[in-house]
């Protein structure tokens, strides 16, 4: 051990050695080196505090008596000996009036923690006053004086024994600024910041003569433990307070959020629960297979039971035994036939009346799409009114107006080298391609174009200039273009390119040098809240609206703290934000847009060397409009093809003679018109009962009715082209019998749809409740035209046909007309030729089943793995600038939002209990509020927060030390008992502290002070003012109660809406716990609580509940279909559950899918998937409604009927309905529409066609219920009555059902 310190104890001999020891030649107790004050110091130029330094002065120490001794026992008590005892000092009380204003100084930033600004203190006690300074000093340099006589010293030794300045640091280095959230240390340590700073680079700052506190160079030398430096040099080693030591009776220990040693048992939060598993396996999947096997297994065992059940008796096939469920059913349905039978007569009877009718009812209702409000604010579209993210909204704007508007650019210099520079004070330096003069210069110029911009406001008819708009914290009433609060890099150099261009000559004990833009950018990135740098350059770090720059605001892209190694420089612009209504808000979106213009042409110009992303607060909901502008083609060309579809298909032709007479463009556009119309008539409708409509009821609704209408059009005329006249009918009868043949499953559709949206409407969403309930009403409309308007339509159009007048112009013909003969078909000769006998086949049957239970629990599986929630990018077209910008954001963003946590009325503040509740300094409770989000910074990955929040608080209650001179009062002349500002010398204000001693303010003082605390501007002489950081984060009435406060911290940067989400759950968690905290300060209001509010939580609140309320809407959805199936079929339970069970294995498919390629749960999604439930009910519905209608003998000849009769009606009429205007939408340019909208639809017109068409009938074939009407009566195809299409081999038993 000896031989370890032989080394430290050789280089402190050497560095004696090399002092002249004629300086300081004596080195005893109570002797000092220097004594008085020689003037000012020749080798400082500029200094912050006064820099006169001391006369050399190697003589005993001198007794301190009457006022010098009364300002030591106050400034240096540790060197106050007892009242009985003689005090020896080494200074006068000019010395110690300087010390005190330098101790000020630094304890408006150290004084929350009380055993720091001791120790802090303490070390400048000594060295200016203690009697055994000649001990532990040794004076390296002088000067003559030119003010006193004598020598001036300019330079000293000060040896420091290592667990002293390790004991004094480690008080200091917890101790928190509470308006940045970051460490004091860091504005103390010079380029190391908090992170590198040690003992000895903090005493070194301390030391340094250019810090512009230090008024001559003091080098310190710490000895180490167990060595002495020699030549009688003793290195002090005098009593330090830890942190966690109250230095006075009077005085508290430092909290815990300034001094980990004053913390309770640190307890993790807990970590997020793991994903379940069964042993190595994923659960949900080992689940889902467990599920798959026993529904395999008991549908096989069932399969193989029926077969040895048939195998020992055959009996003949019968009719079930007619119940009473079985007569009410159909009871039921003679009823509604007779209805639509005679309704269809009447219509067929008197068709311009009808439709003359039918026109003016839809036509008038339209009329309301004059009042049409068209919601377009996302934040009316997916957040309630009554939502809590929308109530906690609304009291933060109303207490402190909306979230700023941010515009920001973003700058990176691709593939350009990096440079290493060596600073003469500072060292080397790594510095990025981007960080170099050249881009520096065009970021001004930039920045000086934008200053620049005038943009025309139209509707206020004047020119709008940043000052108009821009967020000025310091000036809010009149601000210039200086005032206004720009963050950038080039803001450390006051955005001025003469400071930018301006170099110095270095000179100081070590070396000599030039000092340039590097030096002040390395120095004010390590203390941005410096006023001026400490090289010769002397320049502020201050951004030129006088606040500061933060590091992790104007850099991205770095590592740890090596900000000169970003790889990103950010400019962003704070401008103020206006409500809807506000004829300012026209003027900000004016100056955004030519924001926009000015940075898309920089853009250009430097795009070889330097790569420029951008945005304004305008940006997303200009991209948006300007996509659905642009993708309007697209829906239109959609449109057309279906139209163009529709009307080929209708028609059915026997002859290339009498194709212009057999077409059916005429009834297509009719169709079409009928789908339209009630679109609109439903749109028309609401509106005039006030409910506003959005662009995604337009896009969506219309293709929903579409495919519902168009189900019904092609089953109503393609049922009427085959169903022959019987004899002695009228043409009027005969579209009555078929119309009473088919409206029953329409009405079951159309029902069982409307239901199911209005029970969807019930949703908090208020766009997915606008949609369900838009839907709801179109869907009733478009039946009651269908069942009106379109008749009439199929009623003239068949006139027109058996008169052999041409389709389209109706005057001419061929005059060959009669009634209409079966034409040439494609579908229904596929599916009764090949199609259904493979499908029902005996072999296949079981392979189909099998096949679709796995896919649903393949679907259930993957629904696990669907992430929940919406990206930005996704709502953007593939061309936006914005995905660059997004892009650059997630790569380079060191932070994230701010957050607030917003105080609501009903506490009181102003007594000690709620003030202790409140801060995080000396004498605060130990779960505070700001020490509790302290806590939770500790632990970004659950609690999402990155940066502690600001504390006007803690901050107020520092302003109000009395060391300091922030709050002063001015005691005697004109302005008494007026503020006194600490820039002020008035001696009125000389010992006019707001309190005399350091305590809590009493209730009385609290509300006289913070207004004044609020509004004072931060100053070198006091940094503690509350103006621009403060002033608007309290909210108090005209008696100066306070209305609600604000507490500002950071989130971690989020990348995903999932992250996002998760960071609002948590914030919420913390909100919660800070409410009961605070609950039980007494008289605290039961109604106040805490809550976290950042500009995003009103979005991302949906994704909260967006499960559970799309798991609660799709079951409400769900009811209704199976009760009106139940009811409409004769209260027939099979034919219901299979309905049920085929529409809930689609959804599950549908959401399978969506794993698979893709697509994220969200509420877009779940509009299309409650749209799916409607659309699943067409491809079901029918098929289900034929066979339980069909009288053949058994189950599989009653599947393969309704899938031929029926089967052809669904394919034509609802997948290829949708197929051709989903196809289009491939090539929108949003990329929601493609996600949601082409992808999501094409997979729900593919699952739901297989499920139709290929599941439904096999599962019917095994669980249909019994034929329930005499053989001859089968509603539908004439054709297809009394048809076997299959050998007896699966006989119904009797009775069954």
């Amino acid at each position: 051990m000896a031989g370890s310190l032989a080394l430290p104890g050789a280089l402190l001999a050497a560095l004696l050695a090399l002092a002249s020891p004629s300086l300081t030649p004596i080195h005893r107790a109570g002797y000092c080196s220097f004594y008085g004050e020689c003037g000012r110091n020749p080798e400082v130029d500029t200094s912050l505090v006064s820099s006169n330094v001391p006369c050399l002065n190697n003589t005993p120490a001198q007794e301190a008596t009457g006022a010098l001794l009364a300002l030591l026992r106050s400034v240096c008590p540790d060197l106050a000996r007892g009242d009985n005892e003689t005090t020896l000092v080494c200074c006068n009380y000019e010395q110690l009036s300087a010390l005190r204003l330098s101790v000020a100084l630094s304890g408006t930033v150290l004084a929350r923690c009380p055993s720091c600004a001791r120790n802090f203190a303490s070390l400048y006690c000594h060295n200016t006053c203690s009697p055994d300074q000649s001990l532990f000093t040794n004076v390296t340099r002088v000067v003559n004086s030119t003010e006193a006589p004598g020598l001036a010293v300019v330079e000293y030794q000060s040896f420091f024994r290592q667990r002293f300045a390790d004991a004094a640091f480690s008080s200091c280095r917890g101790v928190r600024l509470p308006s940045t959230g970051g460490f004091a240390i860091a504005t103390m340590c010079g380029r190391y910041g908090a992170q590198l700073c040690t003992p000895q680079r903090w005493l070194d700052f301390q030391g340094d003569k250019n810090n512009g506190l230090a008024p001559l160079q003091i080098n310190f030398q710490l000895v180490p433990n167990g060595t002495e430096p020699g030549d009688d040099i003793e290195p002090l080693d005098a009593r330090v307070w830890s942190c966690s030591e109250a230095p006075s009776e009077d005085e508290e220990p430092c909290s815990c959020q300034d001094c980990a040693e004053s913390c309770p048992p640190v307890v993790a939060p807990a970590d997020p629960p793991p994903p379940f598993r069964l042993g190595e396996a994923d659960g949900v999947l080992v689940l889902c297979v467990l599920l798959f096997a026993f529904l395999a297994m008991v549908f096989l065992v069932t399969l193989l039971c029926q077969r040895r059940s048939k195998g020992l008796t055959m009996p003949q096939a019968v009719p079930a035994a007619r119940g009473c469920s079985a007569w009410v059913g159909n009871a039921s349905h003679q009823a509604l036939a007779r209805v639509f039978r005679w309704w269809g007569t009447l219509v067929a009877s008197r068709p311009l009346v009808v439709l003359v009718v039918a026109v003016v009812v839809a036509g008038g209702l339209s009329v309301g799409m004059m009042t049409l409000r068209l919601t377009t604010d996302p934040v009316e579209l997916w957040s309630a009114p009554g939502s809590r993210a929308r109530q906690e909204k609304a009291f933060h704007d109303q207490h402190f107006g909306p979230f700023l508007r941010t515009n920001q650019i973003i700058v990176t210099a691709p593939g350009r080298a990096g440079s290493r520079y060596d600073s003469v004070i500072l060292g080397a330096k790594n510095f990025s391609g981007v960080l170099s003069q050249d881009v520096l210069q065009a970021l001004l110029e930039l920045q000086e174009r934008l200053a620049a911009i005038e943009a025309w406001a139209p509707q206020a008819g004047r020119n709008v200039t940043l000052r108009d708009v821009c967020y000025a914290p310091l000036n809010p009433t009149e601000p210039t273009l200086g005032d206004c609060c720009v963050n950038s890099v080039t803001q450390y150099f006051q955005n001025n390119r003469s400071h930018l261009a301006l170099t110095a000559l270095q000179e100081d004990s070590k070396e000599t040098g030039t000092v340039d833009w590097h030096d002040h950018l390395i120095y004010c990135v390590n203390s941005p809240l410096s006023f001026k740098d400490i090289t010769a350059l002397e320049l502020s770090c201050m951004a030129e609206y006088g606040g500061p720059v933060f590091p992790y605001i104007a850099f991205g892209g770095y590592r740890d703290s090596e900000y000169t190694e970003a790889e990103a420089l950010i400019i962003t612009y704070s401008l103020n934000n206006f409500p809807h209504g506000d004829p300012r808000l026209e003027w900000v979106l004016s100056w955004e847009s030519k924001f926009l213009e000015v940075v898309r042409d920089f853009q250009r110009s430097h795009g070889l060397n330097l790569s420029v992303t951008f945005m304004a607060e305008r940006s997303l909901e200009d991209e948006i409009n300007r996509t659905s502008g642009e993708d309007l083609p697209v829906f239109t060309l959609s449109y057309l093809l279906v139209f163009a579809y529709i009307a080929l298909a209708l028609g059915e032709y026997t002859a290339w003679s009498r194709v212009l007479v057999e077409s059916k463009v005429t009834l297509a556009v009719g169709g079409i018109a009928v789908v339209l119309g009630a679109v609109f008539a439903s749109m028309g409708f609401l509106a005039l009962l006030g409910v506003p409509s959005s662009l995604i009821i337009l896009e969506v609704v219309p293709f929903l009715v579409l495919a519902v209408g168009a189900d019904n059009i092609f089953i109503f005329v393609q049922e009427f082209q085959q169903s022959q006249r019987e004899p002695g009918e009228t043409r009027e009868q005969h579209l009555g019998r078929v119309l009473a043949q088919v409206a029953p499953s329409m009405l079951l559709c159309s029902i069982s749809e409307a239901i199911c949206f209005f029970l969807g409407a019930l949703s908090s969403m208020p766009a997915v409740r606008t949609f369900a309930l838009t839907a709801a009403v179109a869907i009733a409309f478009d039946f009651l035209l269908q069942m009106s308007g379109f008749v009439a339509l199929v009623a003239l159009d068949a006139r027109r046909q058996e008169a052999g007048r041409f389709d389209l112009c109706c005057c001419c013909g061929t005059g060959r007309g009669g009634p209409a003969r079966e034409g040439a078909r494609l579908l229904r000769p596929l599916l009764e030729k090949f199609y259904t006998p493979f499908l029902l086949h005996p072999i296949v049957r079981p392979c189909v089943v099998l096949l679709f239970l796995f896919l649903a629990c393949a679907g259930l599986f993957l629904m696990f793995q669907v992430p929940v929630g919406l990206d930005q990018e996704l709502a953007l077209p593939e061309d936006s600038y914005m995905l660059q910008y997004f892009s650059a954001l997630n790569q380079y963003l060191a932070v994230g939002v701010p957050t607030y946590f917003v105080t609501t009325g009903g506490y009181d503040f102003s007594s000690a209990n709620g003030t202790n509740a409140i801060c995080s300094s000396a004498g605060c409770d130990s779960d505070s509020l700001t020490q509790t989000i302290q806590h939770a910074t500790s632990f970004p990955n659950v609690s999402y927060l990155a940066i502690p929040a600001t504390s006007w608080v803690d901050d107020f209650l520092d302003w109000l030390n009395p060391t300091s001179r922030c709050c002063r009062i001015h005691q005697f002349g004109a302005h008494k008992g007026e503020f006194c500002p600490s820039t002020s010398n008035d001696p009125s204000c000389v010992l006019g502290q707001c309190l005399k001693t350091l305590r809590r303010p009493t209730a009385e003082e609290f509300q006289r002070f913070l207004p004044w605390f609020l509004q004072d501007r931060p100053t070198l002489q006091c940094a503690k003012g509350g103006l621009g950081a403060y002033d608007t984060a309290v909210s108090m009435d005209e008696n100066g109660t306070i209305l609600a406060t604000r507490f500002m911290a950071y989130q971690r940067p989020l990348r995903t809406s999932q992250e996002y989400t998760a960071a609002l759950r948590a914030a919420r968690a913390l909100g919660d716990t800070l409410t009961r905290t605070l609950h039980r300060v007494p008289d605290t209001d039961p109604q106040f609580s805490v809550f976290p509010y950042t500009v995003t939580y009103v979005y991302y609140e949906q994704y909260l509940t967006v499960v559970t309320e799309g798991l609660v809407t799709l079951a409400l959805c769900l009811l209704p279909t199976f009760a009106v199936s139940f009811l409409l079929l004769g209260m027939d339970l099979r034919s219901s559950c299979a309905t049920l069970v085929t529409i809930t294995m689609i959804l599950l498919d549908t959401v399978g899918a969506m794993a698979l390629w893709d697509v994220p749960y969200n509420a877009v999604a779940l509009i299309n998937l409650v749209a799916a439930v409607g659309i699943s009910v067409e491809f079901v519905s029918h098929i289900t409604c034929a066979f339980t209608r069909s009288a053949q003998p058994t189950r599989v000849a009653r599947a393969a009927e309704a899938t031929i009769t029926m089967g052809s009606k669904v394919v034509a009429g609802v997948a290829m309905t949708n197929l051709p205007g989903v196809v289009v939408l491939a090539f929108a340019k949003a990329q929601l529409i493609q996600v949601f909208f082409f992808r999501l639809n094409l997979i729900i017109t593919l699952v739901g066609l297989a499920h139709g068409l290929v599941f439904l009938p096999v599962l019917l074939s095994y669980i249909g219920p019994s034929p329930q009407v005499p053989a001859g009566d089968t509603p539908g195809d004439t054709q297809g009555a009394g048809t076997t299409y299959f050998k007896d081999t699966d006989t119904d038993k009797p009775g069954k059902g």
